[in-house]
C-alpha cells in the first residue's frame, strides 16, 4: 500500500490540474462524503453517498466497499441523500432521476414511471416502510407530489399537481404522518404548502422574504420530532443561508441564523431543542430558536444524521483524517468511523450487477488517490463474490433532461475522482494556500 505520508512535487501539480475555478473552490474535487444514512431496522449497515458513487458497511462501520458511480447510472446528478428500506431496498432522487436498487446497492435503475419529468424530493414514512412520498419539479408541465404505498415500485399522483409549479423538497411530519410539507415556486413566488390529510387537500403559503436581497430556492429541510407545527427552511439570498423556522405549520417564517457558507442538511435533537448543521465547509449546533455556532470539527461536507441519541456526521478525510464519525455528547466530541484511505475494494455483488461488471476494473486507480489497499487480503485479485444472482436492469437516467434550476449544477463524478494524492500533509498545505470554497450562486435565467 502506498505511504500516506510521501509524494513527489509532481503530485502537486497534478492536484492542482484537477482543481478546476481553485480560486473559488478550496477542496473542490477532492474525493469526499456528502451524505449517509442507516438501514432501516439495521442500525449495523450504513451507507454513504460521495462525490466518487457511493460506500457501503454492513458491520457497524469497520469494514467499507465502493459502488462506483458508473454502475448507479445517475450521470452528473449525485443524490443529495438515500432512503434504505428494512426490506434492503435503496431509493434517492437525483433532481431528475428516482433511482431504486433492490438488492442493497448491486444494481440499479431509474424508475420509468418519472421518465417525463424531474424527481427533486423523496421522503419515508417515520413507521410505515411501503410509504414513500416524491415531489417534482422540471419547468413547464405538470408537477406535484405522488405517493408509492408498495416501497417505491408504484406511484399515483396526489391532488397537488399542477403547471406553474415546481417543487424542490417534501417532508413527513415524525409526530403526525399525515402532514406533509412541500417546498418550491407557484407562479414564480416562494410558496411552503402543507397538507392535514396525507396529500388529499393542502393549503399554501407564499412567502416573499422582503427583508432578503433576491431570495431564492426557498426549501423545506427539517420538521420539529415532536411538534406537528414547527418546521425549519432554507433560502439562499447573495452568497448566503438563511435558516428560518415556523412555528405555525409554515404560514410564517421568523430567521433562526445565517450561514455564509451553502447549507449541506441539518438534524434536530429528539426533544426538538437542539439543531444541527452540515455545510460545505463547517458544522453548526446551537438552540433549535437560534443562534447557531461554529464547531471545530467535523470540517469539509459536513453531513449531519441523528439516530436515537447517537449523531453521525460526514467530515473530510483531507483536513482531520476522517470521513464518517459519531459523536454520543451532540457533537462537541466525534469518535472516528472511517477514512477513505481505509475502503477495501468494491462492493462484493453477484456476476451480471453493474457492480460486479464495472466497478472493479476502476478501483485500482481509485484506490492510488485514496492511499487504499489495492487488494486488502493481500491476494492478487478482488475475494470472490456471492453466488450468481442473474442480471438485473441498471437503467440510466433520461439523457435529454438536466436538473431544475432550483439545484445549482455540480462537477460530474466518476470513478476516476479528483485528486492524484492522497498525502494529507499535502491536502492541508493547499487547504491553507487556497481561498475557502464557496457554493454556486443563483443560475441566471
Amino acid at each position: 500500500m502506498k505511504s500516506r505520508i510521501t509524494v513527489a512535487w509532481s503530485t502537486v501539480a497534478s492536484l492542482l490540474a484537477v482543481l478546476p475555478g481553485a480560486a473559488a473552490h478550496a477542496h473542490a474535487g477532492l474525493p469526499e462524503t456528502s451524505n449517509i444514512t442507516l438501514r432501516r431496522g439495521h442500525p449495523q449497515d450504513f451507507f454513504s453517498g460521495t462525490t466518487f458513487g457511493a460506500v457501503i458497511s454492513r458491520d457497524s462501520g469497520k469494514t467499507w466497499r465502493w459502488v462506483c458511480p458508473d454502475a448507479m447510472g445517475y450521470g452528473g446528478w449525485r443524490p443529495e441523500a438515500y432512503l434504505w428500506r428494512e426490506t434492503g431496498d435503496i431509493l434517492a432522487a437525483t433532481g431528475s432521476a428516482l433511482l431504486h436498487s433492490p438488492d442493497e446497492g448491486c444494481s440499479w435503475r431509474t424508475h420509468p414511471f418519472f421518465k417525463s419529468t424531474w424527481v427533486t424530493g423523496l421522503a419515508a414514512h417515520p413507521t410505515d416502510d411501503r410509504v414513500f412520498h416524491a415531489v417534482t419539479g422540471r419547468p413547464g408541465i405538470a408537477n406535484g407530489l405522488y405517493r408509492s404505498d408498495d416501497g417505491g415500485e408504484t406511484w399515483t399522483a396526489s391532488p397537488l399537481l399542477r403547471t406553474g409549479l415546481e417543487l424542490n423538497a417534501v417532508r413527513v411530519s415524525p409526530v403526525d404522518p399525515r402532514r406533509l410539507y412541500v417546498s418550491g415556486v407557484s407562479n414564480n413566488q416562494m410558496v411552503v404548502l402543507r397538507s392535514d390529510d396525507a396529500g388529499d387537500t393542502w393549503q399554501e403559503f407564499p412567502h416573499a422574504l422582503p427583508e432578503l436581497l433576491r431570495p431564492y430556492a426557498l426549501t423545506v429541510v427539517a420538521v420539529d420530532p415532536v411538534a406537528v407545527d414547527v418546521v425549519w427552511v432554507r433560502v439562499s439570498a447573495q452568497g448566503y443561508t438563511h435558516l428560518l423556522r415556523s412555528d405555525d405549520g409554515g404560514r410564517t417564517l421568523t430567521q433562526v441564523t445565517v450561514l455564509d457558507d451553502t447549507f449541506i442538511n441539518m438534524d434536530l435533537s429528539s426533544d426538538g431543542g437542539t439543531a444541527w448543521v452540515g455545510t460545505l465547509n463547517y458544522f453548526f449546533m446551537g438552540s433549535s430558536t437560534g443562534p447557531l455556532e461554529k464547531q471545530p470539527l467535523p470540517t469539509g461536507n459536513a453531513c449531519v444524521l441523528r439516530d436515537g441519541e447517537t449523531l453521525y456526521g460526514c467530515g473530510s478525510t483531507w483536513l482531520h483524517d476522517w470521513a464518517l464519525a459519531r459523536s454520543t455528547d451532540q457533537g462537541r466530541t466525534w469518535e472516528h468511523i472511517f477514512a477513505l484511505y481505509e475502503i477495501q475494494g468494491t462492493q462484493l455483488c453477484p456476476r451480471g450487477t453493474p457492480v460486479r461488471d464495472l466497478c472493479p476494473a476502476r478501483w485500482p486507480q481509485l484506490a492510488e488517490q485514496l492511499g487504499a489497499p489495492l487488494y486488502p487480503d493481500g491476494g492478487v485479485e478482488e475475494p470472490p463474490p456471492p453466488p450468481d444472482a442473474g442480471t438485473p436492469d441498471a437503467g440510466t437516467p433520461d439523457a435529454g433532461q438536466q436538473p431544475p434550476e432550483q439545484r445549482p449544477p455540480e462537477p460530474k463524478s466518476s470513478g476516476c475522482a479528483a485528486a492524484t494524492g492522497p498525502t494529507l500533509p499535502l491536502l492541508l498545505l493547499l487547504s491553507s494556500l487556497l481561498p475557502r470554497r464557496r457554493g454556486p450562486r443563483r443560475p441566471h435565467r
